[in-house]
């Protein structure tokens, strides 16, 4: 890793990439691992957001550490944000939309001018059904 991008602190995963031994090597190298271990439930209970977990055992394991991290708080604003990506996005571009990554045209310029289509469409789609959510919680 480049040394200008410095060192990651900590390493968020879902739920696919849980081992003990990912956990162990992400102590090896200093980060703070935050890897679902199961997957969670949608809409949790609306106090448990904000409580903290019991605390953690002196004889913990790595594994009992990285959970307990996940539990706090700060554990759950961090692995919060890895949902705040682009990924969603392309995946329902390729399922809703029928989009595929690979274009059917030649050229980069004709390429940005089929990726502009595909995201005008989404942005067309997305304001409808905000438009629609707001039509309803007003009626």
């Amino acid at each position: 890793m480049p040394a200008e991008l410095g060192q990651p602190v900590n390493l968020v995963a879902d739920t696919g990439y849980f081992s003990e031994a990912n956990v162990k090597a992400c102590g090896e190298q200093a980060m703070t691992p935050l890897i679902a271990m199961k997957r969670e439930a949608h809409h949790p209970d609306p106090l448990a957001r904000f409580t903290e977990p019991p605390p953690l055992k002196e004889d913990a394991t790595e594994v009992e550490t990285m959970r307990h991290v996940l539990l706090t708080r700060a554990g759950r604003a961090l692995y919060a944000k890895r949902k705040c990506t682009v990924e969603p996005v392309i995946g329902i571009i390729k399922a809703i939309l029928g989009f595929r990554l690979n274009s059917s045209l030649r050229g980069l310029a004709h390429v940005k001018g089929e990726w502009n289509l595909v995201a005008m469409a989404w942005n067309v789609k997305r304001m409808f059904v905000l438009a629609g959510s707001r039509r309803a919680a007003t009626a």
